[in-house]
């Protein structure tokens, strides 16, 4: 693998979505053998590996929530480490209605080895580069055929860079990230924005359409990463809007919900102010209404506005608004933000007095 991609870190709540030929038996962390189960044509795999953390995506566990398809059966990773086996053991969330559990596997290879169609959603570009090419990762079992798909939103340098090393194992990669959030995933709303090679694009959809509404082929491997930066660039910008307007209407005497009322009635309107309003009291069901616990943390939007700022340079773009977008999230994670949801910027602007 090019020396770009040889990056250490471990590889952190994988989860894996995956149509399989055979059934999965492996040992949980109880150390008791599952037997072994009738075959079911797809495998859900999902994995806490060794540095103890999880939650890549905090909507993995509402996709499979959301799936249109009872035919999926559900296997836990875990890594041969006591601090893995402990936090997987208390807040592993149990199969969603209609999967079934098949077994546990140690690590990424295993389920390449078990299954042909798998799924990946990781935080950041280490860790998809750990999980596919690292020690215990994809590529060392994966069988000629199998289709990957890596719905991560990471550099679209490092899925150019995978889906070469993928290639020459006679696998297919594609780059598919999603976009739409945790509500979006319960109620199978998604959008997966899909790069890779275009005759493979049918076999992909099938899969990610049990998941998501919108399955968007965007061309060449690294364009559907491309299509989410972008995404999350504007998403980032708006939320800050949305919070600076409705900050300011609040202490110029508006009522926050009449406001939010306004906003939505006129050609302010945004998503991040009619379906995820960041004042907190304003609308239901969102974080900024449970503290702004769940959701889309500030630390990955941090993160993603870095692919979106390093892109920018690469391509000489300029991003005014993007850029300070980035500095405003990592100022937030800096000052306790990190995990927060995204909309709690609403609140770093009312708390913070220096600007």
């Amino acid at each position: 693998m090019a020396a770009s991609l040889r990056l250490r870190g471990a590889a952190s709540g994988l989860r894996f979505w995956s149509r399989r030929q055979r059934p999965a038996v492996a040992s949980p962390a109880v150390g008791k053998d599952l037997a072994p189960s009738p075959p079911v044509p797809p495998l859900a795999a999902r994995f806490s590996l060794p540095d103890g953390r999880r939650g890549v995506f905090t909507g993995g566990a509402a996709v499979g929530s959301g799936l249109k398809t009872p035919n999926f059966g559900w296997s836990q990773g875990l890594a041969s480490s006591a601090a893995t086996s402990r936090t997987a053991s208390a807040s592993s969330p149990l199969p969603p209605p209609g999967i079934r559990m098949n077994g546990v596997v140690s690590c990424p290879a295993d389920v390449a080895e078990k299954a042909d169609r798998i799924i990946t959603m990781l935080p950041t570009s280490i860790n998809a580069i750990e999980a596919y090419s690292g020690a215990n990762g994809i590529l060392k079992k994966v069988k000629k055929g199998s289709l990957l798909i890596d719905s991560s939103t990471i550099d679209p340098a490092v899925s150019k860079e995978l889906a070469k090393e993928v290639e020459k194992m006679g696998a297919v990669f594609m780059d598919a990230p999603v976009s739409g959030g945790v509500g979006a995933a319960r109620s199978r709303n998604l959008t997966f924005m899909v790069g890779g090679v275009e005759d493979e694009f049918a076999a992909a959809q099938e899969l990610l359409g049990c998941m998501g509404s919108n399955v968007v082929y965007c061309g060449a491997v690294g364009t559907g990463q491309a299509a989410k930066i972008c995404n999350n660039m504007l998403l980032a910008i708006s939320m800050i809007g949305t919070a600076e307007a409705m900050n300011l209407g609040i202490r110029l005497g508006l009522d926050p919900k009449l406001l939010a009322k306004i906003l939505n009635m006129s050609s302010g309107r945004c998503w991040s102010s009619d379906t995820y309003n960041p004042v907190p009291g304003v609308m239901d069901g969102v974080p900024s209404a449970n503290n702004y616990q769940g959701g889309f943390g500030a630390t990955l939007m941090a993160k993603d506005l870095g692919l979106a700022q390093d892109s920018a340079t690469n391509t000489k773009s300029p991003i005014l608004l993007g850029s300070l977008a980035h500095q405003i999230y990592r100022m937030m994670c800096a000052k306790g933000y990190s995990k927060k949801d995204f909309s709690s910027v609403f609140q770093f602007l009312r708390e913070e007095e220096t600007f």
